[in-house]
């Protein structure tokens, strides 16, 4: 077991950077092993070594980047890596490039580290870990484990920094486990919930998946259509005079309702209109379509029953055409 960093740096880890490499083992791993013979003649992407191919065996590689502030290092994102078979390195050309590009779109973000995924962390990686230090002087190095494990209820994911022990007489780095908590932020809650409702854990069919979907959505309209209700009766109250009148709150309402979109205009009518109509013609050419489809069918079956009958000369006597 790697020993505990004693940096005294703090790590805060956003749930994209697992999603990106859960998404990246998942896609390599699947080309590598694809459900069907049909699929072994796909392109092996090359984030993965040559001849890898069961899943315990199958690695992939990525950078990550973030902002340091102080003590605090944040991880906000990652990117995929080129691993090259022959030098057993990464393809340092594309890192630059993917470098520069992140740059631009991101100013304000620097590559921290890389990643992986294995159940720990071997010689080999300390090598890679090496080579970026030329990036930057303290990489850190996130591990991702994609075994499954029902009996864990941490995250598989592991964060290294290197320090300098000596060893033998001779000082040499080594990786040492480094604390982290998640951080996230609006955005990266309504994905990650997206993510866990994708598909239900029983297995369930994509009507299951609609019905959940459209429940969730009915009761978010029931939820506002209540708390409309009880706005309406407390305006009609204070309109009444059972209640004070409330002039914030007046206002408030008022606002709100000038910000709605104005339904009862002639511009929303046409656009209605247009979109209405758009709907029903694509619905009356998928019902043309599948008729014809149909028909076609009928006229096939038909031709078929009579090319029998013509090929044996009227000889099967109380032979039916099939209509």
């Amino acid at each position: 077991m790697a020993p505990s960093s004693s940096s005294g740096l703090t790590f805060k880890l956003h749930p994209l950077v697992m999603l990106n490499i859960s998404d990246h083992f998942t896609r390599v791993n699947t080309q590598l092993n694809p459900p069907s013979s049909s699929c072994a003649t796909r392109n092996i992407h090359t984030t993965t070594k040559v001849g890898a191919t069961s899943p315990q065996n199958v690695r992939v590689y990525g950078c990550v980047f973030g902002a340091q502030r102080g003590r605090t290092v944040e991880i906000f994102n990652s990117f995929e890596l080129v691993f090259d078979p022959k030098s057993d390195s990464l393809d340092r050309s594309f890192l630059e490039k993917k470098q520069e590009l992140y740059q631009k779109v991101f100013p304000g973000f620097y590559i921290l580290g890389w990643y992986s995924t294995g159940r720990d962390a071997v010689e080999s990686d300390m090598h890679i870990h090496k080579a970026l230090m030329d990036i930057n002087e303290s990489p850190v190095y996130v591990l991702l484990n994609p075994a499954i494990n029902h009996a864990q209820k941490d995250l598989p994911v592991t964060i290294y920094e290197s320090e300098f022990h000596v060893i033998d007489g001779i000082a040499q780095p080594i990786f040492v486990n480094a604390s982290y908590t998640i951080e996230t932020v609006e955005a990266e809650r309504i994905s990650v919930d997206h993510v866990a409702h994708l598909k239900p854990s029983d297995g369930g069919s994509a009507a299951t998946q609609l019905a959940a979907h459209l429940t969730g959505i009915h009761s978010a309209i029931k939820m506002l259509n209540s708390r409309i209700r009880v706005l309406f009766q407390y305006l009609v109250a204070m309109q009444k005079g059972d209640i004070p009148c409330d002039n914030s709150l007046l206002r408030q309402a008022s606002s709100l309702l000038r910000s709605l979109p104005a339904a009862h205009s002639e511009k929303f009518d046409d656009k209605f209109l247009m979109e209405y109509n758009d709907k029903l013609l694509m619905s009356y050419l998928a019902m043309i379509t599948n008729c014809t489809s149909n028909m076609n069918e009928v006229v096939d079956k038909f031709k078929t029953a009579y090319a029998k009958k013509s090929r044996t000369g009227g000889r099967t006597g109380g032979m039916i055409p099939f209509m």
